[in-house]
């Protein structure tokens, strides 16, 4: 019987550590990010430790997602194009498409920031539960810090993740 409880109290545990919030996220501001390795259509892996020092923007995407299709402009002119410097990676994580999906998905739509491919969701699934949708940004910051979550695509929401990446790339490391 002691087993029983102990195995149920660790299994518990592991589900309170899974728990996702109102929107799906698993994580919150303030917790580190969890490293993960990103391969791109061109074949070039890199990983979320290899970009440890810059600001990172995370977009979770797909092909399908209408939202996803009308927040990527956007992202492109007033992120990418505006604010593109080597402390900031712009990283968009295509989810579970094929690859010659992913580059049609990019040339479609313009963007000129990176696309990577995501398998399984399984980047995805650190971030968020797999059954939640996939329109969602993360900026991390140059410790490797979620800085900002966002769900949806709204502009007021949206300029204010602008905000939090441009007082992210003027703070000074260390």
């Amino acid at each position: 019987m002691k087993k029983i409880v102990i195995m149920l109290f660790l299994f518990s545990l592991v589900a309170a550590q899974q728990q996702a919030d109102s929107v799906g996220f698993y994580v919150k501001v303030g917790d580190p990010a969890p490293d993960f390795t990103l391969t791109f259509p061109n074949g070039e892996i890199t990983s979320l430790s290899d970009l440890k020092g810059k600001v990172i923007m995370l977009q979770f995407t797909a092909s399908w997602c209408s939202v996803c299709r009308q927040e990527m402009p956007y992202i492109e002119q007033k992120i990418w194009q505006e604010l593109q410097c080597e402390q900031l990676a712009v990283i968009g994580v295509d989810r579970d498409e094929p690859v010659e999906t992913v580059i049609k998905f990019a040339e479609d739509m313009k963007i000129t920031y990176p696309l990577a491919l995501d398998p399984g969701a399984e980047i995805f699934g650190l971030f968020a539960d797999k059954q939640s949708g996939v329109t969602r940004n993360v900026i991390i910051d140059k410790s490797g810090e979620i800085a900002h979550l966002t769900r949806l695509f709204n502009m007021e929401e949206f300029d204010e993740m602008v905000e939090v990446i441009k007082k992210l790339l003027k703070q000074d490391d260390g």
